[in-house]
């Protein structure tokens, strides 16, 4: 693992702290890495109105795009369970449409860390050139 990998993990791991997850109690960071070196930081932040709910990784990512952010090349996603939770669908299809198919690090609290793809975790992508 490289040292940058390494800081990005960290970012996910320390963003994970801020979640507020008053009503799952399921914590997660994000910490989402730009071309030129930038990371851009999320947490999940739930409502009782579940589907108001939003997830780390859309967090990073909107953060990232609302400051004109726009060229991804890795995602952390910190959780705190072995093997480490990955991103859901909606995110899985958001980082699609924004970063394509950049390397995500899923880290768990164990120092258990599982290095994959976008694509691997959405193999048949939905995308501009579908609609």
């Amino acid at each position: 693992m490289t040292d940058l990998q390494k800081r990005l993990i960290e970012a996910a791991q320390k963003a994970r702290m801020n979640a507020r997850a008053k009503y799952s109690n399921f914590k997660v960071g994000a910490a989402l890495l730009t071309a030129d070196g930038q990371i851009f930081t999320g947490c999940n932040i739930e409502s009782s109105s579940y589907g108001l709910t939003v997830c780390a990784e859309r967090v990073a990512l909107f953060k990232a795009l609302s400051e004109g952010a726009d060229d991804f090349t890795q995602l952390a996603v910190a959780t705190s369970i072995d093997p480490p939770g990955s991103p859901c669908g909606a995110c899985r299809q958001l980082l699609w449409d924004y970063a394509r198919d950049i390397e995500i690090i899923l880290a768990g609290d164990n120092s258990v860390v599982e290095l994959t793809s976008l694509k691997a975790l959405l193999p048949r992508p939905f995308g501009d050139e579908d609609i």
